[in-house]
């Protein structure tokens, strides 16, 4: 007997209590190798080696499947571990099944979870309870279950779950992602796929669309029948190219801990529920481990989204040219070997035509594997990575840059280098492809739809665009040319009818505007154009040109001259309320005003409007000798501007003038004008200084509502007296204002003013009034002419009104 035939010698009490059945004899792996040779009996050798650990895996998780269920016995019946295994071997005896198709029945009675739920679903799925099918479904589930508790890390349980329970449902390799914290996929263990493929999907970072991604945010999974169109990046998408894939979520307690994705080396149907929910229960074993999952050092050698690439991806989102990120791919000694694809814009178009979702997470060589020789594309990535100089070039031929597919594209080339990752910008020109796609944005912009009618045999063509014109299906018969009046509003017949006679028979080109009556009931307003096709011999025979819809420009027009009287309109009525507005204050605060005379005091006021008519605003000032001998001096400013803002104006300061009578003080004077300007129609709010001089003391009592402080200038030296406590007008019912008094001496010259004076869009107010003093210091000898160069050398910007009240001590 040679080495094949001879049986593997196995413990037949063993196969009685598991119910593993032996393995088939090995089959001649050698090949043409001749079984009698030493490599024959070697490979023979080698092949019932793996056999028996397979068989004796098998056996040891079916051993411990049957001391749980003895387990379960001791605990139920109350005897002993030795009474507990002949009970087992009795009842399997009686009920004609393997002892470990038993202790799986006794597991899920006790259990009463997930996958005793999934093992009744199979048992009501089929007429025939007592199919094997089911026994073994119910058997590898348990093993898998055993499995993964019993697996040292999450390779071993995945090595467990294709080992017991997929591999009989037909799948050839299966993969586990744990979801890391920023949705990041990491690879936690893998079992039929090539270890080099494993390697290389160690780390998904969170904006690559993968198979598993998308099992992660759609709702029960992902089910693909077949990769082959998907256009989805995964997994060993080599090895099974057409093979089926699903992803399901792992989770346990509301919280999803990873995905578990299986892979079919073939297209696959739709899966049943039973087994759907078989897939479902293994993702929740694989929750459990996955709970307590860290990456391993390799794993997080991997380039992840650092802040500065996260940076660069906003960057290239910004750009409005097509830009790939790329980050180094290293190998285990650290040494560059290639760069990942971390992230391409939204206009980036992949020259092979793939979508964005299937170059992104590719390797660069690995995407474009002819980068490294043609244009040195790669060479260039690579330099610039390493020196950190910027690369430029326009019209770079990218002759078949991806290999079995034809390209003779040019593109203006930028590579540059940020932080640890590289900018590749690559705009690629195709003029005619370029072309025909500005049509066609050009024609659907315009609303425009071209024909050609050959007037010989009658064939029409249309495009597209014309049909969505016309309100026709695709499918429906063009509209000849001199069937257009049926289409038309009947007051438009004379103007298509010269539209025809100039085309047809004067054979000249010709356009018409018109209404075109559409089936839907729409009526549209179209502009045709079109010109005569002759022959060599001057004959027409053709007609072709082009439909627009110009149905906006239309109404756009009919608005336009709507717009045109109402603005006429309005323009007249703004022009009367400004000079209402103007006259009005000009009435209550002449331009030109005489000064006003008080013995041993020089008073002068300036008032000079805005330069702009319609900017008339609400400036006041106000300087008058009282009937107590007091002179009141006051500035305010209402907002706003137009015949409100000067009749709320007129209003504040005829109040003032008449509360001044009563000889209350400053402050008191103000907090009756605030209640005045508070129950004013229209929530009027204003500023104010109030103050009132004694000729006999020199003193000035003065208060503020939220106005600039006056300014003194005494000698060489100009000051703002202090900024006292007080709300500007209006604002609230009622309001305490703050109140002070300054002596004044002869040559003292005190200056109130509004904002309009030193106002700047482009400076603080505290520049502004610094700028103001150093003006103020270097006053001519008269008052009058201080008031004026203040005037002339202010450095105001906002075009606004300007009032000026002067007081000099004789």
């Amino acid at each position: 007997m040679n080495v094949q035939e001879q049986p593997v010698e196995r413990d037949a009490k063993t196969d009685a209590e598991t119910g593993v059945s032996a393995p088939l004899p090995p089959a001649d792996v050698s090949g043409d190798v001749p079984a009698s040779s030493p490599v024959g009996r070697l490979a023979a050798t080698v092949e019932r080696l793996r056999r028996e650990v397979r068989v004796a895996q098998a056996e040891a998780d079916g051993r411990a499947l049957i001391e749980l269920a003895k387990g379960i016995l001791v605990e139920r019946l109350g005897c002993g571990p030795a009474q507990a295994a002949r009970q087992l071997a009795e009842l399997s005896e009686q009920a004609q099944v393997t002892p470990l198709e038993l202790a799986v029945d006794v597991i899920n009675q006790a259990a009463r979870d997930r996958v005793a739920e999934v093992t009744e679903a199979f048992l009501s799925a089929t007429a025939d309870p007592s199919a094997p099918v089911e026994g073994s479904a119910a058997v590898r589930l348990r093993a898998a279950e055993s499995g993964v508790l019993a697996a040292r890390d999450t390779q071993a349980m995945a090595d467990s779950l294709l080992e017991h329970a997929l591999r009989p449902l037909g799948a050839a390799a299966v993969a586990i992602w744990a979801v890391g914290s920023d949705g990041s996929l990491t690879l936690a263990g893998s079992a039929g796929f090539a270890p080099a493929e494993a390697a290389r999907w160690r780390y998904v970072p969170p904006d690559v669309a993968t198979v598993a991604r998308r099992g992660l945010t759609e709702p029960g999974g992902q089910w693909l029948s077949s990769l082959a169109g998907s256009g989805l990046p995964t997994i060993g998408r080599r090895e099974y190219t057409d093979g089926a894939r699903i992803a399901v979520p792992a989770g346990t307690g509301g919280r999803i801990h990873g995905i578990l994705e299986i892979a079919w080396p073939k297209p696959e149907g739709p899966l049943p529920r039973p087994v759907l929910r078989q897939v479902e229960t293994l993702a929740e074993l694989c929750a459990h481990t996955l709970e307590d999952f860290v990456p391993s050092a390799e794993a997080m050698r991997e380039p992840r989204v650092v802040p500065d690439v996260a940076e660069l991806m906003d960057l290239a989102d910004g750009l409005h040219d097509p830009a790939l990120v790329l980050v180094p791919h290293l190998d285990d000694a650290g040494h560059l070997v290639d760069f990942r694809i971390q992230h391409a814009n939204s206009r980036f178009l992949d020259p092979a035509g793939r979508p964005r979702a299937v170059v992104a997470g590719a390797l660069l060589l690995e995407a474009y594997p002819m980068a490294a020789d043609v244009s040195e594309l790669f060479q260039r990535v690579e330099r610039v990575y390493a020196t950190g100089e910027p690369f430029r070039a326009q019209r770079m031929r990218l002759t078949a840059l991806v290999d079995q597919v034809p390209l003779s594209a040019v593109a203006d080339i930028s590579i540059s280098r940020h932080g640890s990752s590289v900018l590749l910008i690559w705009r690629i020109e195709d003029e005619t492809a370029r072309l025909a796609s500005l049509l066609q944005h050009a024609q659907r912009l315009g609303r425009i739809g071209g024909f050609e009618e050959n007037l010989l045999t009658g064939e029409i063509t249309w495009n597209g665009q014309l049909f969505s014109l016309y309100g026709r299906p695709p499918s429906s018969s063009p509209v000849a040319l001199e069937d257009l009046p049926a289409y038309s509003h009947p007051d438009d017949a004379v103007q298509i009818g010269r539209f025809l006679r100039t085309l047809l028979h004067h054979r000249k080109p010709a356009s018409a505007a018109f209404r075109l009556q559409r089936p839907d009931g729409v009526t549209r307003h179209m502009r045709v154009v079109a010109e005569p096709v002759l022959d060599t011999d001057g004959q027409l025979f053709g007609v072709r040109g082009a439909y627009q819809d110009i149905s906006a420009q239309h109404w756009t027009e009919v608005a336009l001259a709507a717009t045109r009287d109402q603005l006429a309109h309005t323009e007249q009525q703004a022009v009367e309320r400004n000079r209402l507005a103007l006259q009005l204050q000009h009435a209550i605060m002449p331009p030109a005003q005489e000064p006003l005379r008080v013995p041993g005091l020089q008073v002068a006021v300036r008032y000079r409007p805005a330069e702009t008519e319609h900017l008339v605003g609400g400036d006041w000032y106000d300087a008058v000798v009282l009937p107590s001998g007091l002179v009141l001096l006051c500035v305010g400013d209402v907002a706003g501007h137009g015949i409100e803002a000067a009749t709320s104006m007129v209003v504040l300061r005829n109040a003032l003038r008449g509360l001044a009578v009563t000889g209350a003080g400053p402050a008191q004077l103000l907090s009756w004008l605030n209640i005045v300007a508070h129950h004013l129609n229209g929530a009027v709010t204003a500023t104010a200084v109030c103050g009132l001089y004694d000729r006999e003391r020199r003193t000035l009592r003065w208060a503020r509502a939220g106005h600039l402080p006056p300014v003194l200038v005494r000698e060489a030296d100009a000051t703002t007296l202090p900024r006292l406590g007080g709300l500007l007008l209006g604002a609230l019912p009622e309001a305490v204002y703050e109140e002070a008094e300054v002596d004044l001496a002869a040559g003292d010259t005190l200056l109130m003013y509004t904002d309009g004076l030193i106002e700047r869009r482009d400076r603080s107010v505290e520049e502004s009034l610094s700028h103001l003093l150093d003006t103020a210091r270097q006053g001519p000898r008269t008052l009058d002419q201080h008031l004026d160069r203040l005037l002339t050398y202010s450095k105001s910007d906002t075009d606004d009104d300007t009032c000026i009240v002067g007081i000099r001590v004789d």
